[in-house]
């Protein structure tokens, strides 16, 4: 028996990638976001990073965690 936790146990930490800033005539500049290696939109803000990671089951509070997000192209403060 493995001690590795598997995808399905409630144990497993999410990785989430927000990658760099993307431009889009009609809707502005804007993030795009994955989860567990899923596609699960365009981020315009950290505000919206937070609520796919909600909807997610994560804690929002763990933005900040490097560990849990990798922020690709530049920090959470840069958005265009």
């Amino acid at each position: 028996m493995s001690d590795e936790l598997s995808p399905a146990e409630p144990d497993h930490h999410a990785h989430v990638v927000v990658h760099p800033v993307q431009t889009d005539a009609m809707t502005g500049p804007y993030r795009r976001v994955d989860i567990l290696g899923e596609h699960v939109g365009k981020a315009y803000s950290l505000k919206d990073v937070a609520e796919f990671c909600r909807r997610a089951g994560l804690d929002v509070d763990a933005i900040d965690d490097l560990g849990l997000v990798e922020w690709q192209g530049a920090g959470p403060d840069v958005w265009g």
